[in-house]
């Protein structure tokens, strides 16, 4: 009487198609902009605002890679490309306190980029 009807298989959270490593590219992006209008400018409060918005988009960087760490990348990915996992622990490091959050040193947004943009081709060829 309790037994499903029809059995259903579900590999991530909405259909196919959302995950996209551009989102926490964007991000990075705009942490990096915030670094070097922050270098511009000698208006002590644009300054600390620029310093907010950056941390603020850091974070945003992080949630976006995590969703594609957990949710989109499988056992098989990984199997797959033995470094992935490192390439998401480094990235999401250069994204927090020990890296673009506690910096305004616009490299370490360039390493972030680089780290996403890794993580990019990898995700491209999972996807053919």
């Amino acid at each position: 009487m309790f037994t499903p009807k029809i059995t259903v298989y579900a590999h991530c959270d909405l259909p196919c198609g959302i995950y996209d490593p551009a989102q926490a590219k964007i991000e990075a992006q705009s942490v990096k902009a915030c670094m070097q209008k922050y270098a511009a400018s000698t208006d002590p409060d644009f300054k600390a605002r620029a310093v907010a918005i950056k941390e603020e988009r850091s974070n945003m960087v992080k949630e976006h890679l995590w969703v594609l760490w957990t949710d989109y990348f499988k056992p098989n990915h990984f199997e797959a490309y033995p470094n992935l996992n490192s390439l998401f622990n480094e990235a999401t490091k250069l994204a927090g306190a020990g890296g673009t959050k506690g910096t305004n040193d616009v490299a370490v947004a360039d390493q972030l980029l680089a780290k996403i943009d890794e993580i990019s081709e990898i995700f491209f060829a999972t996807k053919k």
